[in-house]
């Protein structure tokens, strides 16, 4: 046992995705509150990649923000209030965030670096448009790139592992500006042979500072280059910043902190901030600065580094992987945002409050709310203070490494909430009956186990596991878990769901082994037989699943169709006869939890990889049909 408090619990989700090139251009905004529309509620954050500030308007700011769930693809948010608000510009852009870049003359027109693309605007984000997709270079890393403010057809790239670059033409072409830099042979990748960070003299243009294992600035536009890096203790810095006012003050972004220079790169000193990797600077009010964290958004300074304060409305870019409502005060709910941390909500989403580090799927007892349990990497951690502070259990009992180590699902015995059941992505699965202190196996070793527990009969056990590339089978236990019968050969187990009222009655969301095709499967028999359910379904990877606990034929699922990639959130109110899309105000298809208010099930919440939405119903029965089209997320396991 290992006591764990909010800044020390650390894991990593590791999530096999199916990446799609789906771009969406144009203005997204965020979902507007309303019956029957899904409204945005947080948390708040998302992994900056980019910022850029606009030189004669510094009230209008964007940030380019990796998805959590899709890392090769890019949204852009703009805020106009100096980072007050934000809301999205573009969505889904191809290829992963690396650089954002303002013309400094005409400031609408942007340049979006992504991967081994560079995207232009010209309308202050609306809409963008590849203009170069053959820059030499591997690709560019964050922040680098970086436009002359007094000649704006001159840009400047850095590159994975071949220096900086430099046009004249606005983009069209480029030559190599790399003298006195740091040379490594080609093919390979070697440590420092990145330009992690480029800045460009607001007054000279041709002063300009980069990262490559170390500071080195040019003074004749990237003619040459010298080392300019003393104090700064040798870590990597990812951004540069230059005031625009006193060019001979500069900032450095690194994990550990900020660094200051106020003689143009002569020497350096740590000033107090976060960990932001990501820097710019109001032209106008330079003691006003922005920081770009990775997974907690962005912050903001205004007297010249020495204190910050997050300023992230409307970034809700946050991967939920954990969700649980409270069923005595279901006001009070609890998410776990991957990288961000552990959230906590009282008054139904409406806001949330970061109480701890991030923990994973999450489990709530069902008597005592207050007792949280939620899944690490080989290990399961408890909270009895309503997720403040967390003990860690478990440590060398999931006989597994790597990401197959991550628990995939916890269940609580509603009658006797000491007994615990865990599976983890390839270790099979777990049992404690001590309120999870300590583990024992209950299944073998197997690959993506999903797990049901009987709420009338906790003692019989539903389990669905891959016996091979293309098999698997559905497992019962009657006595849990000590013995186990295989009742079914043909279905493949994402999800399992049991009606809380008739307990022989199950959902799972999977695959037929012998057709191929993907969704939702019922039987009424306790498991013995099933049939396929998916009018209005098509082919469909179901990603989460919730039954209305007070009428049982109400049912919803998460996913996506496997061949358009359409999907949401799907609401059945006959028992899963008939499917149909509920999805007004949902701006993206990636739902990886459900959860229904237990005293009023027409309020349900969907976490997904832009945040937690919360959707209030007040039609029996009705559905809004309006679908979106996002980045394909990964099946379930055992899919």
């Amino acid at each position: 046992m290992t006591a764990i408090t909010a800044k020390t619990i650390r894991r990593t989700l590791l999530t096999r995705l199916v990446l799609a090139g789906v771009v969406w251009l144009g203005g997204l905004h965020g979902a507007q509150a309303g019956v029957d529309v899904w409204t945005t509620t947080g948390p708040e954050g998302g992994t900056i990649r980019a910022l850029a500030i606009d030189p004669q308007n510094p009230a209008t700011l964007y940030a380019a923000v990796s998805r959590n769930a899709s890392p090769d693809s890019s949204d852009v948010y703009k805020s106009t209030d100096a980072g007050s608000n934000w809301r999205a510009v573009a969505i889904g852009l191809s290829g992963s965030p690396q650089a954002l870049a303002i013309d400094p003359q005409t400031p609408t027109t942007l340049y979006l670096r992504a991967y081994r693309r560079v995207y232009k605007s010209t309308d202050g984000g609306g809409r963008w448009t590849l203009v170069n997709t053959s820059l030499p270079g591997s690709y560019l890393s964050t922040q680098n790139l970086v436009i002359d403010p007094q000649t704006p057809t001159t840009l400047y790239a850095g590159t994975f592992g071949e220096g900086v670059f430099k046009s004249t033409d606005g983009g069209g072409s480029w030559n190599a500006v790399n003298t006195g830099l740091p040379t490594y042979p080609p093919g390979y990748y070697y440590p420092h042979s990145n330009v992690e960070a480029l800045a460009i003299d607001p007054q000279t243009p041709t002063t300009l500072y980069l990262d490559m294992g170390g500071v080195y600035k040019s003074t004749d536009g990237g003619g040459s280059w010298s080392p300019a890096s003393t104090g700064l203790g040798g870590g990597t810095i990812h951004s540069l910043a230059i005031d625009p006012q006193t060019p001979t003050t500069l900032y450095a972004g690194t994990y550990g902190g900020i660094f200051k220079s106020v003689n143009g790169g002569g020497d350096w000193s740590a000033v107090n901030s976060p960990a932001v990797v990501l820097l710019v600077i109001d032209p106008q009010t330079p003691t006003t600065l922005y920081g770009g964290a990775e997974f907690r958004g962005i912050f903001k300074s205004t007297d010249g580094g020495a204190g910050w304060r997050a300023v992230n409305t409307g970034l809700t870019n946050s991967f939920v992987v954990g969700l649980a409502i409270d069923p005595r005060t279901p006001t009070t709910l609890y998410a776990s945002a991957y990288g961000q941390g552990f959230f906590r909500s009282t008054d139904g989403g409406g806001s949330w409050v970061n109480i701890a580090e991030t923990v994973g799927v999450l489990a709530i007892d069902p008597q005592t709310p207050t007792t949280l349990y939620a899944g690490g990497s080989g290990r399961v951690l408890k909270s009895t203070d309503g997720g403040y502070t967390w003990t860690s259990y478990g440590a060398g009992q999931f006989p597994s490494s790597g990401w197959g180590n991550e628990i995939r699902a916890l269940r609580i015995d509603p009658l006797t909430p000491t007994t615990l059941y865990a599976t983890s992505f390839s270790g099979g699965a777990f049992k404690s009956t001590d309120g999870g202190q300590s583990w024992s196996a209950i299944l073998p070793r197997s690959s993506a186990v999903a797990l049901a527990v009987d709420p009338q009969t906790p003692t019989t056990l539903y389990a669905g596991r891959s016996t091979g590339t293309t098999t698997s089978e559905i497992l019962k236990s009657t006595d849990g878990g000590a013995t186990w019968t295989a009742i079914n050969h043909d279905l493949g187990v994402g999800t399992f769901a049991i009606d809380p009222q008739a307990t022989s009655t199950l959902y799972v969301g999977g695959r037929d082994n012998r057709t191929g095709s993907s969704g939702v499967f019922k039987s009424t028999d306790g498991g013995v037989s099933w049939s396929a359910i998916n009018n209005g379904l098509t082919d469909f990877l179901v990603t989460a699943f919730a039954i209305d606990p007070q009428t049982t034929t109400t049912l919803y699922v998460g996913g996506f169709d496997s061949t358009t990639r359409i999907g949401g959130v799907f609401k059945s109110t006959d028992g899963g006869q008939s499917w149909s899309a509920l999805n007004a105000g949902l701006t993206t298809s990636q739902v990886w939890q459900l959860a229904i208010d237990p005293q009023t099930p027409t309020t349900l919440y969907a976490g997904t990889t832009t945040g937690v939405f919360a959707l209030q119903q007040t039609t029996v029965g009705g559905a809004v049909t309006t679908t979106v089209n996002f980045d394909t997320p990964a099946p379930p396991g055992g899919q």
